[in-house]
């Protein structure tokens, strides 16, 4: 149980840092009189691609040792 509010307890500061740095932004839509209020929340826009290249790759070279050194 401990750990489990631990683990909330981490969840919110992150996401209050978050919200401090500017990286998510939560607005409420709806005011909250009768019904339930709405939020919209934004988060930073991401994009991933995908690039060619060649890399140089360095060789190994494995010497096994002499059987019968003593």
């Amino acid at each position: 149980m401990r750990a489990f509010l631990v683990l909330i307890a981490i969840v919110l500061l992150l996401a209050a840092g978050a919200m401090a740095m500017g990286w998510i932004s939560i607005d409420q839509t709806r005011p909250a009189v009768v019904q339930a209020p709405a939020f919209r929340a934004e988060g930073p826009k991401v994009s991933v691609g995908t690039t060619q290249k060649t890399v140089d790759v360095p060789t190994v070279s494995v010497e096994k040792p002499n059987e019968n050194t003593q």
